[in-house]
């Protein structure tokens, strides 16, 4: 933390997304631009591969658990799992067009209305605890899949919500595993991404936890946030398609130029703070490599890995030419049987709550000494309507 810096502002600052702009203090994780992602100053690597309820419960108590911590964890989300029938018949009466990610902000307020407590702590703990029951039943319904079966809290976090999913193929070890490194991956990614800082906002008016979520899912559903994962798979799905499935790297790297002549967007590269590859991406990157080397998607992004970066490189406007977490995130859910990109952004939207609303209680209920944050007041400056017309 750096302290005593003064910050001039100038007119080329400002429209520009306040970016890099201080405005306050994140609790749970940071993103380093070398080092990437770190959950309470542990890099994302170290925990990859642990259970979600041991990294949820990092976040969370500021601690990695004990055995007995761990156990008595377990044990309490279980009985704050419970969803009403009454919450899940309201997801099931929801309009099934559109995409999935109106249906969560909608399901997250209806899920306020009929069984918020008002209590930001308690509200953090029971959003965690249930989202995995909303969200299959949310998906299940979207897709036509039928009623979820029963949630079975002593399966595991993420055990029981693939158990609660309906799908039409067979579900493997495989898929759980790619499921559980996604929901840990995308938990929490500092304070000001974009979906964490409107959840923040929203709640600074002292908006219960679930309008505020709901708001935060919302600003997460946008293809330049969170919807990001599906475009970046449209993106090489439209690549196998022209160049087909045995592209090597050259002949992707002529591609890729021949779209940036064309000032078209090459999606899965660049990011706001990182200056190397996504350490999320490097995980994915791995997995996929080793399970999956043989999956004509696979094969093409690990060459797309190469040439991208090659490519980008060259361009001296561009700071962060490598991949980021979107760039593999979705291929390797579908290599590992979860081959429905609409839900992507969802399966994203389930794991970032955990952040989310664990920062929403920090700056409720910790902040200031207790105090909590005021209510988010940016200021504008008036341009007048001759700028307007220019």
């Amino acid at each position: 933390m750096e302290e005593g810096v003064l910050f001039e502002i100038t007119a080329e600052n400002l429209e520009t997304g306040m970016r890099g702009y201080p405005v306050g203090f994140c609790p749970t994780s940071y993103v380093d631009p070398i080092k990437g992602l770190h959950y309470m100053g542990k890099p994302i690597s170290e925990l990859a591969l642990k259970t979600p309820e041991e990294v949820i419960f990092l976040l969370y108590y500021g601690k990695e658990p004990e055995h007995h911590d761990l156990v008595h964890f377990k044990k309490e989300l279980a009985s704050r799992a419970k969803v009403s029938k009454e919450v899940l018949d309201q997801i099931r009466t929801l309009p099934r067009k559109g995409h999935p990610m109106k249906l969560f902000a909608s399901a997250l307020l209806t899920e306020g209305m009929l069984e918020g407590k008002n209590d930001y702590k308690e509200d953090c703990l029971n959003i965690i605890a249930k989202i995995p029951t909303i969200i299959a039943t949310l998906i299940n319904h979207h897709a036509g899949w039928g009623e979820s079966k029963p949630s079975d809290p002593k399966l595991g976090y993420i055990e029981n919500f693939v158990n609660m999913l309906n799908l039409p193929q067979e579900k493997t070890e495989d898929l759980i595993f790619a499921m559980k490194l996604f929901n840990i991956l995308h938990y929490d990614h500092g304070g000001g991404n974009l979906s964490t800082f409107v959840g923040k906002a929203v709640a600074s008016g002292l908006e219960d936890m679930y309008g505020s979520l709901s708001a935060a899912i919302s600003a997460l559903a946008g293809p330049r946030h969170g919807r990001a994962n599906q475009d970046c798979l449209e993106f090489v799905q439209k690549m196998q398609k022209e160049l087909g499935d045995s592209a090597t790297a050259s002949q992707i790297e002529s591609y890729l130029k021949k779209m940036i002549e064309k000032k078209e967007l090459v999606f899965g590269f660049g990011h706001a703070v990182l200056r190397v590859e996504d350490p999320r991406a490097t995980i994915f990157y791995n997995v996929a490599q080793k399970e999956y080397p043989n999956h004509p998607l696979v094969k093409l992004a690990l060459n797309l890995r190469i040439a991208g970066v090659k490519v980008l490189s060259e361009n001296p406007k561009i700071s962060d030419p490598y991949p980021n977490v979107d760039a593999i995130s979705g291929i390797t859910l579908i290599a590992a049987g979860f081959p429905y990109p609409e839900y992507f952004t969802v399966l994203f939207g389930m794991s970032r709550t955990v952040g989310i609303a664990r920062q929403i209680v920090y700056e409720r209920q910790e902040a200031r000494g207790g105090k909590g944050t005021p209510l988010v007041r940016p200021k504008y400056f008036y341009i007048g309507s001759l700028e307007l017309s220019g």
